[in-house]
């Protein structure tokens, strides 16, 4: 489907703190000017009980279907790519998150480069852009600043609330530190804690950017920018996204860039063209110390702490007195978010007796399957959706004395 046949969407902005109310990060710092980019689809209906939040994954962004020819603020890195909803595939009339019914809302992370307040926007004390002095960010900070956009919408209580990769520890998070604010938890490829293998290849890309010599510590906004660092930075992560075999079926036609050659190594096969040509490209949508703060929030994730609690059985004991319905996918084929990791999670839920359903869903893709697969997803988003109606109603029944 061509750009020219998607309907027309544009960003949204709530500005969520100022100097009166500052938004207190969880290490203590405070920024007093705030805002979100957001966008939504579909129609809130008038109890305000139809709403679902949408978690993007790490290079994502708050435009999630249509097309978007622009996005203020977001200079030069609102490319092509950028334009088409990255969850096209699933949002709209009839589709999995299906908008004659839901209403769907999708925020640019804090600390993001797409519109929301991050390192690359203006800081007001000093009319330049924040650079190394934004603060890190956690997912703990991006749930509740997302709260807040709730709260900016008159959404007391989420049908759902949806994320894959990165955006499904954010599921976690925010039924967990939220716990009365969504019925249903819906985790596609992620996990619940970081693992070993993870964190040595996400450091990997912390090292690539911070060793680029046009970093400067995060202040290059006046000159040069570590394109170098953040196209290894994307390399690194890509050959996780993609599965192995898919990345030799796309490299297999490609022809050599003629500017893919290095200094002295001479890049002569198709899959070195290929990667090198992701990161390449990724460079030109993408801010690095943006993707500094991504990474260092998943280094960084602590469900646990962020819900004050000590281990996973206090933690999803939240989630049984709240009621909440977990719907997990794993990806057969995923080398970034391993099938292991969210069959620790689905044991950790029955342990403490909290609904679930756990799908495997078999794909040659890896990660990037749930982006690319609907067939394989909607069946069961759809049916776990509806049931999120039907528990909404027994809840309403139940509340009315009428059960």
């Amino acid at each position: 489907m061509s750009a020219k046949a998607l309907h027309e969407v544009q960003a949204q902005f709530a500005r969520i703190a100022n100097p009166e109310k500052p938004f207190l990060f969880s290490n203590g710092f405070m920024l007093d000017d705030v805002s979100l980019a957001y966008e939504t689809h579909g129609q809130l209906n008038a109890d305000k009980t139809n709403a679902i939040l949408l978690f993007h994954a790490l290079s994502g962004s708050h435009h999630a279907a249509g097309h978007c020819k622009a996005v203020p603020n977001t200079d030069e890195r609102w490319t092509d790519d950028c334009q088409r909803g990255w969850w096209e595939l699933f949002i709209g009339p009839g589709k999995a998150l299906d908008t004659d019914k839901f209403f769907i809302v999708c925020a640019n992370y804090l600390g993001g480069c797409y519109g929301s307040t991050g390192p690359a926007s203006t800081n007001p004390k000093t009319q330049k852009p924040y650079g190394a002095e934004f603060p890190p960010v956690s997912t703990g900070d991006v749930v509740r600043s997302q709260a807040l956009l709730l709260d900016h919408l008159g959404i007391e209580k989420l049908h759902a609330v949806i994320g894959a990769s990165i955006g499904g520890l954010m599921t976690l998070n925010f039924a967990t530190m939220f716990p009365e604010r969504v019925r249903l938890v819906v985790s596609i490829a992620s996990g619940l804690s970081t693992t070993v293998l993870s964190r040595l290849t996400v450091f990997e890309q912390v090292m690539a950017i911070e060793n680029d010599p046009h970093f400067h510590g995060g202040n290059y906004y006046d000159g040069a920018t570590p394109e170098y660092g953040l196209t290894l930075a994307r390399m690194i992560s890509h050959k996780t996204f993609v599965h192995l075999d898919a990345i030799e079926r796309r490299a297999r036609g490609d022809v050599l860039q003629t500017d893919d050659q290095l200094a002295w190594y001479r890049v002569d096969h198709n899959v070195e063209s290929y990667m090198l040509h992701q990161g390449k490209k990724f460079v030109k949508r993408f801010d690095a110390n943006t993707y500094l703060r991504i990474c260092n929030m998943w280094l960084r994730y602590d469900p646990l702490r962020d819900a004050g609690v000590d281990d996973y059985g206090a933690l999803f004991a939240i989630s049984r007195r709240a009621g909440h319905h977990y719907l997990v996918f794993s990806i057969d084929s995923d080398f970034c978010f391993y099938p292991e990791e969210q069959a620790e999670m689905v044991r950790w839920l029955e342990q403490a007796d909290v609904s679930n359903m756990h799908i495997t869903v078999h794909s040659d893709k890896g990660h990037d399957s749930f982006l690319l697969e609907p067939a394989l997803y909607t069946p069961h988003l759809v049916y776990t959706l509806r049931r999120g109606v039907e528990m909404s109603d027994a809840w309403e029944e139940e509340d009315l004395g009428l059960l």
